[in-house]
């Protein structure tokens, strides 16, 4: 497990809009951000979760590969991690098409984004996995991931969050798929308030002959109170 202290943007600002702006040029007083996938540490590429590609080609004070450590300071950013990523648009690469199939960017700030599969519950893992209260500020699905914008509270300590169901082979008949968002707060005293974000896995969800799949997720508030949201996962074709 991943340390989630390590995954914090307090304070972000959203803003996932394309980077198509080849009519007017780019500013370097432009700024985006948005997820994606490092697709590449060779060659500096990022999938974003709209379909962009960025090419880092400068960066704000510290490598992006080499120098760069995430907010632990004991691994670098490397290829499969998913990132939260403020950038500036620089000029953008074209193919043979004349189309546009990549951004040359300037990396203001990149953080690790814990990514983790759904886990199944069992004798062995029950305690482990918690059942401390954890408030669910935001969620939305993009390609095979469920994000979750999370908020709780913690001082010093290591906390874990899984998405967690129960054991058994899911059907058709099994919509939807009953899922809950655990958090073990290892004891921790309950002094400052953190956010931050986690995204899920959702490829164990897959039933042969569907294209999608509806899923439910519950998770305890700091009132005692259980909330839940829907969601549908779409995979496309027949599995």
């Amino acid at each position: 497990m991943k340390k989630i202290l390590a995954l914090l943007f307090t304070g972000l600002l959203f803003v996932f809009i394309s980077c198509n702006n080849e009519d007017e040029g780019y500013s370097l007083n432009d700024v985006w951000i948005g997820f994606g996938i490092v697709q590449s540490t060779d060659s500096y590429s990022i999938l974003m979760d709209n379909g962009d590609v960025l090419i880092p080609v400068a960066f704000g004070n510290y490598e992006y590969q080499g120098e760069h450590r995430d907010s632990t300071h004991n691994r670098k950013i490397e290829k499969g991690d998913r990132v939260l990523v403020n950038y500036t648009v620089l000029d953008d690469k074209l193919d043979s098409d004349n189309e546009i199939e990549a951004y040359y960017v300037k990396i203001n700030g990149i953080e690790e984004v814990l990514m983790k599969g759904i886990m199944e519950i069992t004798s062995a893992n029950q305690d482990s996995i918690g059942n401390d209260p954890i408030v669910v500020k935001e969620h939305w699905v993009t390609n095979n991931l469920l994000n979750v914008q999370i908020r709780y509270w913690g001082y010093n300590k290591i906390h874990y969050i899984n998405l967690v169901k129960k054991p058994g082979k899911l059907t058709a008949a099994s919509q939807p798929v009953e899922l809950e968002l655990r958090h073990n707060a290892n004891d921790d005293k309950e002094s400052f308030p953190y956010s931050g974000f986690v995204s899920f896995k959702l490829d164990t969800l897959q039933v042969p002959g569907l294209d999608s799949i509806q899923f439910k997720v519950k998770s305890i508030d700091y009132d005692g109170k259980t909330n839940e949201f829907t969601g549908v996962y779409k995979y496309g074709g027949n599995h």
